[in-house]
């Protein structure tokens, strides 16, 4: 019942509350945005949801245009075609501002999620939606973490979140998909609380964690894992 019907009817009115409520500091953010780091403010990003059906998730940008060292942007084919050939072009750490670190660290750029809520993208609560690239490294287990829908966060983002290893944060994911409740939702917010606050598991200044399909294909080739899809 909770998980079929209650949990959507809450994630309709908190995140509608919540768009209204921080409409403010979405507005200062956008500006902040518009200002330091150019257009579009928005970045969106193709995302499996419920059932792996694709949508497009919605946050607010934090890194500066691809481009090369002296100044000239790139779009994504040129990019590509600068790393094969060994231009030298800014790193993904040095196209990270002071301003899209604070957005981060924050949460900040997690916002306009709200509306995907809203519009039934996504959950407050709930497995965290990865990069499409990823649906054909899942096993049939793995697959499950979309039987819900995914969160803005989520019972793996206060275990650890990034400092989890990927098969740490799978069996976190797949625990909420079979405990789903409304207290498990309540706790994870306030957990989640805590984890923003205390900037725990965040990677800000870390080592960057290796892809899941790098991972994954490392352990197809090892035999570690079973290719079973």
């Amino acid at each position: 019942m909770y998980k079929h019907f209650i949990k959507r009817l809450l994630d309709l009115i908190l995140s509608g509350l919540a768009l209204i409520i921080l409409s403010p500091i979405l507005l200062i953010v956008a500006i902040l945005v518009r200002v330091k780091l150019g257009s579009p403010v928005i970045f969106k990003q193709e995302r499996p949801g419920y059932k792996g059906k694709i949508f497009k998730m919605f946050k607010f940008r934090t890194m500066l245009d691809p481009q090369t060292r002296d100044g000239r942007k790139l779009t994504d084919k040129e990019r590509l075609e600068c790393i094969e050939k060994g231009i030298d072009i800014l790193t993904d750490e040095e196209r990270l501002p002071k301003l899209g670190r604070i957005l981060r660290a924050a949460s900040l750029d997690e916002l306009p999620e709200l509306w995907n809520i809203f519009i039934g993208d996504m959950s407050i609560v709930g497995p965290r939606p990865l990069a499409t690239i990823y649906l054909p490294y899942y096993t049939k287990e793995e697959m499950r973490r979309h039987d819900v829908r995914p969160g803005l966060t989520g019972w793996a983002q206060v275990h650890g979140r990034n400092s989890a290893t990927w098969r740490k944060r799978f069996e976190y994911d797949l625990y909420y998909v079979d405990h789903c409740s409304f207290i498990l939702d309540v706790k994870t917010i306030f957990q989640t609380v805590a984890v923003v606050f205390k900037h725990e598991g965040i990677g800000q200044g870390e080592e960057r964690p290796e892809s899941f399909n790098t991972v994954r294909q490392r352990e197809w080739d090892e035999g570690t894992v079973i290719k079973d899809r």
